[in-house]
């Protein structure tokens, strides 16, 4: 799949998927490594495996489901991704970022973007929930690359405010109500799928970076691309490398995602009321 292709398609998958649900989200939510379980929560919800929709990449990483589930949380009708795919996969980028083209097709408004991630600011210690404000892209990919399609979007898009402004204000808000200490920090996105040396994270401190993961940046740029809006927070399932002592194995980030799951789960039924009202008016 070319970048050419992604609107056609995208439109296709798209009305696959409404035959499928009579939900119509305006808000998507994706969900990362060990935190799938919050779409047990929905009601009226609909399940189709990513192998059923057409164009659709196949998930191959331990803790994601590799499902989409349309229904409802409360009040509100949203469509979430359980576990998403990656460029460490093999994936083109254009397959990493096409759920985003389809749920900007379905209507979809804001999206709100999960992972897991290693910390490397030491203030966000292991089990902590960060809201990102920023990322820095060092994947060496962009999913705008290649012939531009004005039904997408423009191409040279502004990133200033690629995370929203006000969505992480609700988010941090919430944290407070809810006794969650969120942090906020800066988001570095590397292909993977080998964990950064120490001398890496070094790189990465010097450069701004708070945390480091292998997802989510392609997908926000094509979010934002398409007037999408987007919140995006991590767990902090392990320490990066060279910041303690302690080998660091995916197992242990599934561990953590399970354990945290709790308030993370918490904070989402707080925030995905104001913030679909929010898409819903959009």
């Amino acid at each position: 799949m070319s970048i050419s292709d992604d609107f056609s398609q995208a439109e296709f998958a798209a009305k696959h998927i409404a035959s499928k649900s009579p939900i119509k989200p305006a808000m998507a939510i994706v969900l990362g490594s060990g935190l799938g379980g919050f779409a047990d929560e929905m009601t009226d919800a609909v399940r189709i495996s990513y192998n059923d929709i057409p164009h659709f990449a196949r998930s191959t990483a331990v803790g994601h489901a590799g499902q989409l589930v349309l229904g409802n949380i409360g009040a509100w009708p949203v469509v979430v991704m359980q576990g998403r795919v990656h460029l460490y996969e093999g994936y083109p980028v254009h397959s990493v970022v096409f759920p985003m083209r389809v749920f900007s097709r379905m209507g979809v408004r804001a999206a709100i973007l999960t992972n897991a991630a290693g910390g490397i600011n030491l203030e966000y210690g292991q089990g902590r929930l960060v809201v990102i404000k920023d990322h820095i892209n060092l994947q060496g990919q962009n999913p705008l690359v290649g012939p531009e399609d004005p039904n997408l979007g423009l191409r040279f898009i502004d990133m200033t405010e690629a995370y929203c402004k006000s969505y992480r204000q609700i988010a941090l808000e919430a944290g407070k109500r809810l006794g969650i200490p969120l942090g906020e920090g800066v988001y570095a996105a590397v292909l993977g799928p080998s964990y950064e040396t120490p001398a890496e994270i070094r790189f990465l401190r010097t450069i701004g970076a708070d945390l480091v993961g292998m997802s989510t940046v392609p997908e926000v740029i094509a979010a934002r691309q398409m007037g999408i809006k987007v919140l995006a927070i991590s767990c902090v399932t392990n320490m990066a490398a060279g910041t303690t002592d302690a080998p660091i194995n995916h197992e242990e980030v599934l561990e953590i995602g399970r354990k945290i799951a709790g308030q993370f789960k918490a904070l989402l039924r707080d925030v995905i009321p104001v913030i679909a009202r929010d898409a819903a008016q959009g």
